[in-house]
């Protein structure tokens, strides 16, 4: 069975107020032509849809124009999409039944009573049944009234729950779709500067691999980097666009799956999208910066850097006769390096637990022992659990 893997499309998403429609509607039509050309037995598309819980109007179209033209890919390629962090649950629901008809199947929230359970999708090969179970994003206060008191307690141990709760037959080809912060153990995976929100005190919303290491693949969503985590057949698809400057290195594409029969090793295969205007910085001389600029990259989302020690004049106004989509242009000379260094205590924004170390210091004289320093990270932790139910 071959699967094409994608996620975190971001439909609607601005770049430092850039409309990206065109971007995204370019990198679309990449995947439809892909899938007509290369016929993967199902798509995956593992959250966030959207950037926003409630998407413009422009944003559903983008998306529904999509879905139709995968649907008229004969005879069907089956869909499986599964709600992300940043999607409204009720908005991406909406229609799913109708959907189903056109083997696009959806899941927006994991099970709520008693008696409901994994959405469970089973598609057939020459090999057999391969099941796959669709999880969509999921926080410990949605799934903690499923369960006895103090079983849940955090990301990772609902998780485990819910996937015990499933008794699946490991001894079958089963794939989980996901959209969570996996670890391995004490390994992060490698994040981006924009996906900094997702890394809180302790790693409170991060769930361990060992949670899902039986299926025989795992297909994920939530980071912008395509990676594996721990194991090789747990991985993130990544963005099929670039999202920020952070991301200028990554080289997107769609991760193509290959699942034969049971116990026989998956083969991956990244299937390379372009999209049609690259996201990258510029750093140096004024003068340098400019003469770099041709007919191929001055349409680039662009970050700038000026490194210049003299005063320039309008240097946004002269690079932008050369550059047509500039993201933000910086100085940066040795006059704003001591600027910066003479104000940044006042720029320094703490994080709750170094905020709280530093008052202890100042009210008690001494710093905290290690013993203190753990229960204020569990103080700390437990109240972002609370926020974030």
């Amino acid at each position: 069975m071959r699967i094409f893997h994608i996620s975190d499309l971001h439909i609607g998403k601005q770049l430092h107020f850039y409309n990206m429609k065109d971007d995204q509607l370019a990198i679309l039509g990449q995947i439809i032509d892909k899938a007509k050309e290369l016929r993967p037995d199902a798509i995956i598309i593992a959250g966030d849809i959207y950037d926003k819980s409630v998407p413009s109007a422009e944003s559903y179209m983008i998306f529904n124009q999509f879905l139709n033209d995968l649907s008229d890919i004969k005879p069907d390629i089956p869909v499986l999409i599964i709600a992300g962090n940043h999607d409204s649950a009720e908005r991406l629901d909406y229609a799913s039944a109708f959907l189903e008809k056109d083997n696009i199947f959806v899941s927006v929230q994991p099970p709520y009573i008693e008696d409901e359970y994994l959405k469970k999708i089973v598609l057939k090969d020459e090999y057999g049944d391969v099941n796959f179970y669709m999880l969509p994003f999921t926080k410990p206060g949605y799934v903690r009234h499923l369960f006895e008191e103090g079983v849940i307690t955090s990301y990772d141990s609902a998780i485990k729950a819910l996937i015990d709760r499933e008794n699946i037959d490991y001894s079958k080809r089963n794939v989980l779709i996901s959209h969570q912060f996996y670890v391995s153990g004490d390994a992060s995976p490698e994040i981006c500067d924009s996906e900094q929100v997702y890394i809180t005190v302790g790693g409170i919303d991060s769930v361990d691999i060992d949670r899902i290491k039986d299926f025989d693949y795992v297909a994920l969503g939530h980071l912008h980097g395509a990676q594996s985590i721990g194991m090789k057949h747990i991985r993130y698809s990544g963005t099929p666009l670039k999202y920020s400057v952070s991301e200028e290195k990554h080289a997107k594409a769609i991760t193509m799956v290959t699942i034969k029969d049971k116990g026989t090793e998956i083969t991956f295969d990244k299937i390379p999208l372009y999209s049609l205007r690259d996201v990258r910085s510029e750093r140096g001389l004024l003068s340098d910066i400019i003469s770099r600029a041709t007919d191929e990259n001055r349409h680039d989302y662009v970050s700038i850097t000026i490194t210049d020690e003299d005063e320039i004049y309008k240097p946004k106004d002269q690079l932008e006769e050369h550059y047509d989509h500039i993201l933000e242009v910086k100085v940066e000379n040795s006059r704003t390096k001591a600027q910066l260094e003479a104000t940044d205590f006042e720029a320094t924004v703490l994080k709750p637990f170094e905020a709280f170390k530093q008052f202890y210091q100042e009210m008690q004289g001494a710093p905290m022992s290690s013993e203190e320093e753990s229960i204020m990270v569990d103080i700390i932790n437990k109240l972002q659990a609370e926020g974030e139910d």
